[in-house]
């Protein structure tokens, strides 16, 4: 079984139309093991339940944010060896230097192409 078939992902994205365009991307790099949410508190919850192996989310969402959910993760035993990919719009050079200070993993600027998201998900789990 390939990794690609074995990986488990998240994607967590406050807007339907972007979490459609990230799933998108997904179904054509090949991957159909992944779920979503809608906010970064049920996304939390669901990961410390059953831990993915990398998460996809988005930065800004009310409740709690991408790097407050990154941060929420890399506090738990459970979950915090977990790949962490955000994803935005609007990378500022203070957001970025805080998410790789909380263990970003990567990011990737919206918006994007499959074969983009394909190569930054590689960096994080290797050759897929």
């Amino acid at each position: 079984m390939s990794l690609r078939n074995r990986l488990r992902l998240m994607v967590v994205d406050d807007m339907a139309t972007s979490r459609a365009l990230i799933t998108q991307a997904l179904d054509e790099i090949g991957f159909a093991n992944y779920e979503s949410e809608n906010n970064g508190r049920t996304a939390l919850a669901r990961l410390q339940a059953a831990p993915a192996h990398l998460v996809l989310s988005d930065y800004n969402m009310p409740e709690m944010d991408g790097l407050e959910l990154l941060k929420a993760l890399r506090t738990s035993p459970s979950t915090q060896k977990i790949g962490f990919i955000l994803v935005t719009g609007k990378p500022t050079p203070d957001m970025i230097q805080t998410a790789r200070s909380l263990g970003l993993n990567n990011m990737i600027k919206k918006p994007f192409t499959a074969a983009a998201l394909q190569q930054c998900i590689e960096s994080v789990v290797g050759k897929i």
